[in-house]
């Protein structure tokens, strides 16, 4: 997808500050954080939204889950506590449709979520 934004990210066409990344995904700091730790987990190939996850994606899925509490073990944040989300579409907050999960930490973190 040359115009996904996370695309040419994952591809080293944008720069970005990487955090992680291993042959099935790449993460990186949020460029707008909304915690002191908030990394974006990012696989490699592109899927919209996680509505179009397949059944053979769930491999790749539980993947991003590990990494991401990963991320948050090696920044500190897992015994107080952390978030792993993933926006579906523009209602929940999607605005690159490319699929990420954000992984948050660091501070309290409110519920119900904004």
């Amino acid at each position: 997808m040359g115009d996904c934004l996370f695309c040419r990210i994952v591809d080293g066409e944008i720069p970005a500050e990487r955090v992680y990344e291993d042959d099935d995904c790449v993460a990186i700091k949020d460029i707008n954080p909304g915690a002191p730790v908030h990394a974006l987990v990012l696989p490699r190939r592109h899927i919209a939204t996680t509505s179009d996850l397949a059944e053979a994606d769930e491999k790749l899925a539980g993947h991003l889950l590990r990494v991401g509490a990963r991320i948050a073990r090696d920044k500190g944040v897992a015994e107080g506590g952390f978030r792993l989300v993933f926006n579906t579409n523009r209602d929940a907050g999607q605005s690159v449709f490319h699929i990420h999960l954000h992984v948050l930490g660091g501070r309290a973190l409110g519920w119900p979520p904004g």
